[in-house]
């Protein structure tokens, strides 16, 4: 019998106008000062307001860091971490996508009280000694799943990013209300759609902790995603299907999180940290071509999920295999997402440096179902060139 380890978010809540009653589960909680990490954007669209205005009404004491970017520096952290001590928190809330919850993460344990470890040795597998502050995560975007996986990614130089995994990064509460992720544009929806579809996949196909939990949430998380994200694209006011999506993209999360992402993802970040293109357009980018990469080792996990895509798919797992990889390429370029480098500025002498780079996240690399040079990396940027 296998063995299996599995670990999500100790409270999961999912409904449309959650947010109004936000200071109820703050209360239950039992937190006096709340610190709520988010991003610029969302205060100037006004998003945010309806989390304050809720724990105002509730005469619940808070503050607010906005100064999140995406790719977040440590430089921000640090200083959304002296925010969170300023204002003596007890409770952080991750409000917005991967990168303001990815920062909540790390403030909640940074900002505890006994905290006795520095940033730059959280960094890496379990490297987390002390405890946290009670943590509420809750995303605006249908994307990242980072409501419910133990991981966040910080920018730690021009180029570089890093990142800490330890269970004690997923939070007490992920707080899922569809109605905060209406209007989002069509670019980032569909960017952050594929990213989630990404994260069902790779968890599905992964080398290491791959398990029979993960599988079924990746395959119900693709089916949500794969049938509502043109919708979601097309019309940001569909509340189901943004629904489905914001859903789709916590089960993807809570797949990956416990069988890890791979090629798709070590390939992604060195264009976002010389390019800074949007994550889960950068994973849009590298999709199929990973895919065709890996298919000799793993077609017959592809054609598993070719069903979900192909109304009739071959019966031979290899054909299957190829069905999908072109639904997928299909999918991608009826978002109208960007699907070459050279579209996004990528200058071409520049893909050795980004395969060179794609190779120092092994971490991801070591989960791909079939081994990957630097050569091959190369080989991949120049066919998306």
């Amino acid at each position: 019998m296998q063995s299996i380890s599995f670990y999500t978010s100790s409270g999961i809540e999912m409904r449309p106008g959650l947010i109004d009653d936000l200071a109820q589960f703050i209360q239950q909680l039992s937190a006096q000062s709340v610190l709520i990490i988010s991003d610029a954007g969302l205060v100037k669209l006004g998003i945010i307001k309806k989390a304050q205005t809720a724990l105002t009404i509730a005469g619940v004491n808070h503050a607010c860091f906005s100064e999140v970017q995406a790719d977040p520096s440590e430089a921000t952290v640090l200083a959304a971490v002296a925010k969170a001590k300023s204002t003596q928190a007890d409770l952080i809330i991750g409000f917005g996508g991967g990168s303001s919850m990815d920062v909540a993460k790390i403030i909640a344990l940074l900002a505890h009280p006994f905290c006795q470890q520095t940033l730059a040795q959280l960094y890496g597998i379990d490297k987390v000694t002390g405890n946290r502050l009670a943590l509420v995560q809750i995303p605006t975007t249908a994307g990242t799943g980072s409501e419910v996986t133990p991981i966040a990614i910080i920018t730690t130089g021009n180029t570089t990013k890093a990142g800490i995994v330890s269970k004690k990064l997923l939070p007490d509460l992920a707080l899922l209300d569809p109605e905060l992720t209406l209007g989002l544009p069509p670019a980032i929806t569909a960017a952050t759609g594929i990213d989630a579809m990404v994260h069902a996949i790779e968890a599905f196909t992964s080398a290491h902790k791959k398990n029979p939990l993960s599988d079924a949430l990746a395959r119900q998380a693709l089916k949500l995603l794969s049938a509502h994200l043109l919708g979601a694209v097309s019309d940001g006011s569909n509340l189901a299907a943004r629904s489905a999506m914001l859903l789709g993209a916590c089960l993807a999360g809570q797949a990956f999180a416990n069988a890890p992402v791979a090629a798709v993802h070590a390939l992604a970040y060195p264009l976002g940290g010389h390019y800074h293109i949007p994550h889960g357009l950068s994973n849009a980018l590298v999709l199929t071509a990973v895919l065709r990469f890996n298919a000799s080792h793993a077609y017959l996990l592809y054609a598993q999920l070719a069903s979900i895509f192909v109304v009739k798919p071959a019966t031979d797992p290899k054909t299957a295999c190829q069905q999908l990889i072109n639904a997928l390429d299909e999918l991608v370029k009826n978002t109208q997402l960007p699907t070459r480098l050279r579209d996004l500025n990528v200058a071409r002498e520049s893909l050795p440096r980004l395969a060179a780079d794609a190779m120092l996240q092994q971490r991801l690399l070591i989960n791909n179902p079939k081994p990957m040079s630097e050569s091959d990396a190369l080989k991949i940027y120049q066919s998306i060139y």
